[in-house]
């Protein structure tokens, strides 16, 4: 028996540009590392494949488009969006820019994705009952007190209060409230942004409209995105945005042909942006993509169906028999204890969580032997 099963490897690359022939640096890297198997998956991380695109859009190009959609000096209100230095506070400003006015409303006491706007240890979330539909961030203070991000060590009340003269915060449990200031509304919101798009028009909301439908166009030179518009951007330098890369599918095909060219080998392929899993010291989730996978090869449709091996081989005296048994008789979605997680989500989280998205190098990773099982040699 051999004594591997999943190997999971990060795979350094040099830096990556604009023009940059993406799919022979990945197919060469990985070569470079050994052979691989019509069952490896390649994932590559969605920065690198949307910077070789030059899939970039400025600031400035933000507020145009924000002009164009919303009309000349409109007053706009920005509907529970995360708290967050590198996403969000580079869209607002670039939001700003084409607005005469923001109004930003922030749902308490945490962001879609966990982020706590006030002190959790100090105020029990289950006691948030107050009648007051909304707050001032001046009033919000003086009720709860001050509070930074544990970890950014920023007040994001002050922080995008501060990104420009025309921004000011209020804060409400209920999207509807920013109607009482605007009916000009971006639901900012990422995994919920269709239900609460629809929660504004029939409150009487005029023209509303998500963050996956700014830049979701071209227009000049800009980047965009056609589904996802500026859901998945990033901070790219103090004056732009890393949008979600494009064509995603026909990028994952085109790494996966050049391997076979190479050597007669169709690896997985896949494209990776944040992973789905929820830390447990701060309670934050992690998914401040719109998805874990923008692009996949065909074979990596699907769940796992697995058999739960301490289940199917307690008491058995043959219990390599016993495995075998219930594998050849397991039925598609019947696999006891397996939470049906699709096999991208799955994998875009192993990958992000050895990548990390910090100074490892490491964008492209190797996994081998994730679709093994104990009776594979």
């Amino acid at each position: 028996m051999r004594r591997t099963g999943t190997v999971v490897s990060g795979v350094r690359l040099p830096f990556i540009s604009q023009g940059d022939d993406l799919v022979d640096i990945v197919v060469s890297n990985v070569l470079e590392i050994g052979k691989i198997k019509e069952s490896d998956v390649v994932a590559v991380t969605e920065s690198i494949v949307a910077i070789s695109q030059g899939n970039i859009a400025s600031l400035d190009s933000v507020g145009r488009d924000v002009e164009a959609k919303f009309g000349k000096d409109k007053h706009i209100g920005v509907v529970f969006p995360i708290t967050s230095r590198n996403r969000f506070a580079q869209i607002l400003k670039g939001i700003s820019k084409g607005a005469k006015k923001i109004t930003v409303l922030l749902n308490y006491p945490q962001d879609e994705v966990g982020n706590p706007i006030m002190d959790l240890k100090k105020w029990n979330p289950y006691t948030l009952s107050d009648t007051k539909e909304q707050y001032t961030g001046k009033e919000f203070r003086e009720k709860y007190g001050e509070y930074t991000h544990e970890f950014t060590k920023l007040d994001y009340i002050q922080l995008y209060e501060g990104l420009s003269d025309n921004i000011s915060v209020i804060l409400s449990k209920d999207p509807a409230a920013i109607l009482t200031h605007t009916k000009d509304v971006i639901a900012a919101d990422i995994h919920t942004r269709e239900t609460t798009k629809e929660y504004l028009i029939g409150s009487g909301g005029k023209n509303v409209l998500t963050l996956a439908e700014l830049l979701n166009g071209p227009s000049g030179d800009r980047g965009y995105n056609p589904v996802y518009g500026l859901l998945g951007s990033n901070m790219y330098g103090q004056n732009a945005l890393k949008l979600f890369p494009r064509d995603c599918d026909r990028f994952v095909h085109a790494v996966q042909d050049e391997f076979f060219k190479r050597t007669k080998i169709r690896p997985h392929v896949m494209i990776y942006a944040d992973g789905a899993f929820r830390d447990p010291v701060c309670g934050i989730w992690e998914l401040a993509d719109p998805t874990v996978c923008p692009g996949h090869t065909e074979g990596l449709n699907g769940s796992p169906n697995e058999v739960k091996l301490k289940s199917v081989v307690a008491g058995e005296k043959d219990k390599k028999a016993a495995l075998k048994k219930a594998m050849d008789n397991k039925d598609l979605g019947t696999a006891l204890g397996t939470t049906p997680r699709q096999y991208t989500d799955l994998l875009g989280s192993i990958s992000d969580l050895v990548s990390g998205s910090g100074d490892k190098g490491t964008p492209v990773i190797l996994i081998q032997g994730y679709f093994d099982n104990l009776l594979d040699e």
